[in-house]
């Protein structure tokens, strides 16, 4: 997965319809989520399409995550939330403001409130989720 600065850096350049294109893009770059892993536990509540979030906790310390949408520009916008948090460490991502990583992209005024109104608790599941495993 890119990077965040990688992806902001060619998002910055673009102006809306490109960026909505390269949202989708990055959606399509997400590794693919097992079906059997798209259970009610794994789904974010409160997103207008359909998203979940599964954590896959890894032997060295870091935080891997799949995820996977039933709308493409959803799924861009969850691959851009995990750009900010996939391979740290699970304290560093239970610490980190996501939301503040991602003021940059100002999603909120580049898409309508009906795509981005899921963002918040996307990044709630996975602080959520990394402060459990931090805390082991």
């Amino acid at each position: 997965m890119r990077s965040l600065t990688d992806i902001f850096d060619e998002y910055d350049f673009l102006d809306g319809d490109d960026r909505y294109r390269l949202l989708i893009d990055l959606g399509r770059t997400l590794e693919p989520m097992p079906d059997a892993l798209k259970t009610d536990a794994t789904m974010v509540r409160g997103c207008s399409a359909s998203v979940w979030v599964y954590p896959v906790p890894r032997d060295d310390g870091q935080l891997h995550f799949l995820a996977d949408s039933n709308a493409a520009i959803t799924k861009g916008i969850v691959a851009l939330v995990l750009a900010a948090v996939q391979d740290k460490p699970a304290a560093e991502v239970a610490d980190m403001d996501v939301a503040a990583a991602l003021a940059p992209f100002d999603l909120t005024r580049q898409l309508s409130s009906n795509r981005t109104q899921g963002v918040p608790n996307m990044i709630a599941l996975v602080r959520d989720t990394a402060r459990r495993i931090a805390a082991g």
